[in-house]
């Protein structure tokens, strides 16, 4: 099955770039477009796309706050930050929002599409500039609960980039078992996204942060 892409961008020259190049892999279907986080939630309620490519600066609902409600309705869709805006607020506020990856538009074509792939699977993306501001502002959230050692394997794992497939293959454990152990990482962290756990993994030195170059 493709993985099924809804871009979100307020500027047409942008989203008709990205369909350009994205429709040439065989891997990925654009099933929609939206021009502001607004209707950007609504075709994700509508066509429940794998991966969202959401803009941050947009009229009527920017992408920060689309990203937020996307996440916390439709958990299923995972969203890509991918922006020209490499200010340190954005760049948190985003990750915090629950967007898996954060990548730049002057990212090449190929990586993108990689990144796209590897989001899909469940794997952290962000540019190298978007982690270095990133790593300088995390923070360890207040009285974490403690990870059992079995949950403690899952973050290290994920934080490295694997996807859950990879880690149950590494843990020799259900797909369905890590999912359960991801949801409860978050919840005793008190975070929303797989990011934020990588972010938290790399502030313990439990790993170095990955990024896509």
């Amino acid at each position: 099955m493709p993985i099924r892409l809804l871009i979100v961008d307020d500027h047409s020259v942008v989203r008709q770039g990205l369909q350009m190049f994205l429709k040439l892999d065989r891997d990925l279907e654009i099933i929609g477009e939206a021009v502001n986080g607004k209707q950007a939630i609504e075709l994700v309620a509508e066509l429940k796309p794998d991966i969202v490519l959401m803009d941050l600066l947009m009229p009527v609902m920017g992408g920060v706050e689309a990203i937020g409600i996307i996440r916390r309705d439709y958990p299923d869709s995972e969203v890509i930050a991918l922006t020209s805006v490499l200010e340190d607020k954005a760049v948190i506020e985003a990750i915090r929002a629950g967007a898996i990856g954060y990548l730049l538009k002057d990212t090449e074509a190929d990586e993108l599409i990689r990144a796209i792939k590897a989001a899909a699977a469940g794997q952290v993306q962000l540019s190298p500039q978007a982690a270095e501001r990133l790593m300088r502002e995390v923070r360890a959230p207040d009285s974490p609960e403690s990870l059992t050692e079995r949950e403690t394997d899952v973050l290290r794992l994920l934080a490295t980039g694997l996807s859950n497939k990879e880690i149950a293959q590494q843990l020799v454990i259900g797909e369905k078992t890590v999912k359960t152990h991801v949801s409860n990482i978050l919840a005793k962290l008190n975070i929303r996204s797989r990011t934020q756990a990588a972010l938290y993994a790399a502030s313990i030195g439990l790993v170095e942060l990955p990024t896509s170059e």
